[in-house]
């Protein structure tokens, strides 16, 4: 199956009510806040298909009601904190799901409660770059970006790296699937894909 683009550039996604609701095949093995002024990336991917993840930025709205609204970062445990709601889940949700839960939970004090949930700034995607690259590390992506958009990031490949046996890791729960990649192939602009690339993943070069 084709890798589908990176879901997550929404740097100003708004939830609201009315919002539009809009991988190379793997070998599987199982095992084990300041108020920036967001630039506007929507056009990356609908509102409803961002997740949000830890160390976002989000801003949360309530209709006429200034008290309740603020900018708030996603804490490491997933969690943010508001006024009347205290702390409530927002990591793994997207913005929609989490404006819905915002406005049940601000029902029983607020009639009526108008709630809008804004992705400020993105800080959850990353991917990890090891093994024979020039600089190895996670890199924060802002944008869609394939393997070899990372490797290149990474300062490419150095000399004792195995171009034909690079593998990238993804974590689906306890199932990691692990899907090759040949740089040379790529290069040659032969039959592999030089497919997209999903938060959490490793590229591995030996």
């Amino acid at each position: 199956m084709t890798v589908q683009p990176l879901a997550f550039m929404a740097a100003c996604l708004v939830a609201t009510a009315t919002a539009s609701a809009q991988e190379q095949r793997p070998e599987s093995t199982s095992g084990a806040a300041g108020a920036a002024v967001a630039t506007p990336v929507s056009r990356f991917v609908a509102a409803d298909a961002f997740r949000i993840g830890p160390e976002d930025l989000l801003d949360v709205q309530v209709w006429k009601n200034s008290d309740l609204s603020r900018i708030v970062p996603v804490r490491p445990d997933g969690m943010i904190s508001l006024p009347l709601v205290n702390d409530i889940q927002a990591a793994g949700l997207t913005p929609t799901d989490l404006r819905q839960q915002l406005t049940e939970r601000l029902s029983e004090y607020v009639q009526s409660p108008e709630v809008s949930v804004i992705v400020r700034e993105v800080h959850s995607v990353k991917v990890s770059v090891v093994g024979s690259v020039k600089m190895p590390g996670h890199y924060e992506l802002k944008s869609p970006a394939t393997v070899l958009d990372l490797i290149a990031r990474a300062q490419g490949l150095n000399e004792f790296a195995s171009k034909d046996k690079i593998v990238v890791l993804r974590q689906n729960g306890a199932t990691t699937t692990r899907m090759p990649f040949n740089y040379r192939k790529v290069a040659d602009g032969s039959e592999q894909e030089n497919f997209f690339v999903r938060a959490g993943d490793i590229i591995v070069v030996p």
